[in-house]
């Protein structure tokens, strides 16, 4: 009987996301000292890539308004990035000054959805992309992309994958290093992951190894469809340590990440390496050290 896990890429990457996806959407506020323990942790596992925070507006996000003070407050390993979300010039030029040295852009497969996370058209946000990406060129800074909505809008429901097809097209034109596909609201099923990834490889033109899967457990699915991307070839999956967060601007409840220590248990079950991974038990070490400063900090 041939394994269900025999097409399995042989190496995986895990982008943590914790810190930012997830904290972003917790009801409290974490102290600066404790994010920046909590990613120094998740480092010291051995995670190649812990996202730290975004540069978006204070107003827009507030719990993660210390954005500059935790990326100054970091002592960063040279093993691991420590990428940045970044919405405009403006935030790209402080993320700068706070020494960051990786980005991430933002935009979705679906107007709704952009107009209101970003209140801006898909077209005008890969516009405003423009000077960010040309100035981490001039800095040698790599530059990720998210694509929010690949698999269902909270706003619009289903979401044609060729307008999926069209917005990757569009960031790699712009010059994004790698793109993430996110299933926002968690409603991806493998059947839609075939559908989505079938489309953008069918030509060969998009190369597999830049694309990532950033799947939300709203449906108990995301790890069903982690399994069904990488068969698929993927090997770069978004997690977030014990699930911590998701997505502030879609529909209350609807949102969870998929936990970084069930993707890493179930990937290393099945045979495939995470050539960066220390320790798992420093990884369950950062979950649970976030977890009870969460306690601490509802309970106060």
């Amino acid at each position: 009987m041939v394994s269900p896990f025999a097409n399995l890429p042989t190496a995986v990457q895990i982008v943590e996301v914790g810190p930012r996806d997830g904290l972003q959407n917790e009801k409290v506020q974490i102290l600066t000292a404790q994010k920046i323990q909590f990613i120094q942790l998740l480092a010291e596992a051995g995670l190649s890539a812990v996202e730290a925070t975004s540069f978006v507006s204070p107003r827009a996000i507030p719990q993660l308004s210390d954005a500059d003070a935790v990326m100054t407050g970091l002592t960063r390993r040279p093993s691991t990035a420590y990428p940045v979300l970044v919405p405009n010039l403006k935030g790209m030029e402080r993320a700068l000054a706070a020494g960051v040295r990786s980005i991430a852009v933002f935009t979705a497969a679906s107007e709704s959805f952009t107009r209101h996370n970003i209140n801006a058209t898909i077209a005008e946000s890969l516009a405003n992309f423009r000077p960010v990406i040309t100035l981490a060129k001039q800095e040698a800074i790599p530059v990720r992309g998210y694509i929010s909505t690949v698999f269902g809008c909270p706003y619009e429901g289903d979401v044609d994958p060729h307008k999926v097809l069209a917005v990757v097209e569009s960031l790699l034109e712009l010059g994004v290093d790698e793109l993430s596909l996110g299933d926002t609201i968690g409603v991806a099923t493998p059947n839609q992951i075939i559908d989505v990834l079938g489309l953008l490889l069918v030509n060969g033109e998009i190369p597999l190894g830049r694309l990532a899967v950033h799947f939300h457990d709203t449906r108990g699915t995301a790890l069903a469809n982690v399994l069904m991307a990488l068969q698929l070839g993927i090997s770069i999956v978004d997690s977030s340590a014990g699930g911590l967060g998701g997505c502030p601007f879609a529909q209350d409840d609807l949102v969870g990440n998929i936990p970084t220590e069930v993707v890493i248990e179930t990937l290393q079950k099945a045979g495939a390496q995470l050539p960066s991974l220390k320790s798992l038990d420093a990884l369950l070490r950062a979950t649970a050290e976030i977890g009870a400063r969460y306690k601490n900090a509802t309970a106060e």
